[in-house]
């Protein structure tokens, strides 16, 4: 396939970097972490070969820059720019949405804010933690973070941050000299991920992590949301909310292969499943 279709809208304090591949009902895909819109790029062609998908950079990542850079992030008003997109590129019909981790987050705020705009939800291990009996323990964690962010810079604050979701190796660094090796397309990638670590850990982290979804209402609109973990992330703090969730409103937990980050290690077999998935 030709490469995807770029486009900028403007919403509240920002501009948003999107693209968009193939034509059809629309599928709308929300990455998670530092990702971007280049999180999909794996899966967005084949999922493109019978309906039009977009992603994008939410705002303040990448190639969707604030107004104010110091602007505090809140889930509403990431849900809202998905929003304004499903408003752009499929104004006449529902759409369905696609997310992971802290994309998740804003997909489950978009169902509860726009039901009547969203046909189907795959939300991939949203970190909902405050629906958790523990949650204290978790608000500890934060704390944390943002304290090593402050003293010792983004990296060690990952470090932490990846410990506390005892995911080994999540924060394992990625040398300048590294990306050089890499193929120049996913040097760029690495760069941007670098460069956006900052805002993710100190503003996004912390805005996400202590948001409360509102059960009720999620409860209302089931019928109309997957939750969704990984095959090898069972137990580990992302995972919880979602088994949690669907324990609470008795829908199944799909599993993807992989763990938290299995979009990016077993892209092939992440796809065809959220296809499938998706027209359930």
């Amino acid at each position: 396939m030709t490469g995807p279709t770029v486009g900028r809208l403007r919403v509240d304090g920002a501009t948003l970097h999107y693209e968009t591949r193939g034509r059809g009902p629309l599928l709308l895909l929300i990455p998670g972490g530092t990702g971007g819109a280049a999180a999909f790029d794996g899966i967005a062609d084949d999922l493109a070969a019978d309906r039009t998908v977009a992603s994008y950079d939410p705002r303040g990542l990448s190639r969707s820059p604030l107004d104010d850079p110091e602007a505090r992030q809140h889930v509403a008003q990431h849900a809202d720019d998905a929003f304004r997109l499903l408003e752009l590129l499929s104004p006449d019909a529902p759409a369905r949405v696609a997310a992971c981790s802290s994309g998740a987050i804003t997909a489950l705020h978009l169902l509860t804010a726009h039901p009547e705009r969203v046909e189907r939800v795959v939300a991939h291990e949203p970190p909902v933690v405050e629906v958790l009996p523990d949650a204290a323990e978790h608000r500890a964690l934060l704390a944390r973070v943002q304290d090593t962010l402050l003293r010792e810079g983004p990296m060690p604050a990952a470090a932490e941050f990846a410990a506390g979701l005892r995911r080994p190796g999540a924060a394992d660094a990625v040398t300048a000299e590294a990306a050089a090796e890499l193929p120049p397309q996913a040097a760029a990638r690495v760069a941007r991920t670098m460069a956006d670590l900052p805002y993710f850990l100190g503003r996004i982290v912390p805005g996400f992590m202590s948001y409360v979804p509102d059960l009720d209402r999620l409860a209302a609109l089931s019928d109309r949301l997957v939750l969704a973990g990984g095959s090898d992330s069972r137990g580990e703090l992302p995972y919880r909310p979602a088994a949690f969730l669907a324990e609470r409103f008795g829908t199944e937990l799909v599993h993807f292969p992989g763990g938290h980050t299995g979009l990016s290690t077993h892209p092939a077999e992440f796809g065809a499943l959220l296809r499938r998935t998706l027209d359930a």
